[in-house]
């Protein structure tokens, strides 16, 4: 009786644990949108070397 008692006690007490834990969700979002801040500033200033590259590496593959 005594073992049931304290393997619920313990199975509670993880479930506690698992429940309380809620994460970094503030700065999860805050690396999202800095990463989507990155790349849109990225592809507004390199958009034309990057359409170059792109159309070299295509022709140099369908091309031999």
């Amino acid at each position: 009786m005594f073992i049931a008692i304290r393997i619920y006690n313990e199975l509670l007490a993880r479930l506690q644990t698992i429940t309380d834990e809620r994460g970094d969700v503030p700065g999860w979002v805050l690396v999202s949108v800095m990463t989507a801040g990155l790349v849109t500033a990225i592809w507004l200033v390199a958009d034309d070397q990057l359409t170059s590259v792109l159309n070299r590496s295509l022709s140099s593959i369908s091309t031999p």
